[in-house]
């Protein structure tokens, strides 16, 4: 988080306020496709306040950044994780246009030297 805040070119964060009390966030980092030779905005960081959870908070964080992302010619498409198990999730998404993507996810983490 401290990386993303301190270097904008890594992506952006927002907020949801309710009472003057931050009740949600979503996080956007940025990856170049070449292959779609456009911008896509990986939805990272989504937390609502669970006094403040189905409330439409999510909703409103996501819609914000889908019309940010609508509104700049260089993005393509929005994309996140989402735990395989995780059905209330997945629901929500849906509900708010996304689909699953056609592609499974693989990695290795690498350890650091540091």
């Amino acid at each position: 988080m401290a990386a993303l805040l301190a270097d904008p070119s890594k992506g952006r964060y927002w907020v949801a306020e309710f009472e003057g009390e931050v009740i949600g966030q979503i996080g956007v980092t940025y990856e170049w496709s070449d292959w779609r030779n456009g911008m896509m905005w990986w939805i990272q960081s989504v937390y609502v306040n669970e006094n403040h959870r189905r409330k439409g908070v999510y909703s409103s964080l996501y819609r914000h950044v889908e019309s940010l992302a609508r509104s700049d010619p260089d993005v393509i498409g929005i994309r996140l994780y989402v735990g395989k198990d995780n059905e209330s999730a997945q629901a929500t998404y849906s509900e708010l246009g996304m689909r699953a993507a056609n592609y499974q996810i693989m990695q290795v983490f690498l350890e650091s030297e540091k």
